[in-house]
């Protein structure tokens, strides 16, 4: 039934969406640094590894220069369209492509690079890659503050992603894993898209009971 959901609503998403979607390769093409497409290696289903599609908003040598693959809040890797797309969560609707060909999946665990994938436990590793990575799912929604999470913190950002942020946000795929459900698919969509309305809301919060609580150096 979940691999039907994903066909038929990333099918009907890529009809609805083409044009809004060439828009944007369009403006992508003239602005810039002219590159339309990101695609990069993630972890999916069984650790297999697959490329995920993405709007280009970061300058071509961002995985080699700055933090590399953890993106700061005001990050000046990003570029002035790019910041835009980020900010209302554009640059991750071509992955319905991925979803309709089957290397994802609407709702599940977000697909990290293998480097960041790494900084989960082993035994998070283990149990996330039973089921496909999503579109979103509860990681994403609990951290879509992620990059001011970096820009607080007096640590170097890939220690706060290794030490406090990544070892929470397997506590909350593990969550997902073991509640797992066509009605909690539907809030965490819902809440997906009230989060892109509502950056600063904590609706999940009332709306999902039993959530592993979030430790104090991610307040």
């Amino acid at each position: 039934m979940k691999r039907l959901f994903d066909i038929v609503t990333s099918g009907i998403a890529l009809l609805f969406l083409a044009i809004p979607l060439l828009i944007v390769m369009l403006i992508l093409r003239c602005t810039g640094e002219g590159e339309v497409w990101f695609l990069q290696d993630r972890v999916g289903l069984h650790g297999k590894r697959f490329k995920v599609y993405k709007f280009a908003t970061m300058r071509k040598d961002s995985e080699v220069t700055g933090t590399k693959d953890i993106t700061l809040l005001n990050d000046p890797r990003v570029l002035p369209f790019g910041k835009f797309l980020r900010k209302a969560k554009i640059n991750e609707l071509p992955q319905v492509i991925n979803i309709f060909i089957g290397d994802m999946s609407m709702v599940g665990w977000r697909p990290l690079i293998p480097k960041s994938f790494e900084y989960y436990p082993a035994n998070v590793q283990e149990q996330i890659i039973r089921l496909k990575p999503g579109l979103t799912g509860i990681g994403s929604i609990c951290f879509r503050d992620e990059e001011s999470i970096t820009a607080r913190s007096k640590k170097p950002p890939e220690l706060v992603y290794r030490e406090d942020i990544a070892p929470y946000k397997g506590e909350l795929e593990l969550w997902y894993q073991e509640h797992q459900s066509f009605l909690l698919d539907m809030q965490l969509i819902f809440l997906t898209a009230w989060a892109v309305l509502r950056p600063g809301s904590r609706l999940y919060e009332k709306w999902l009971k039993g959530l592993p609580p979030r430790p104090a150096a991610l307040h």
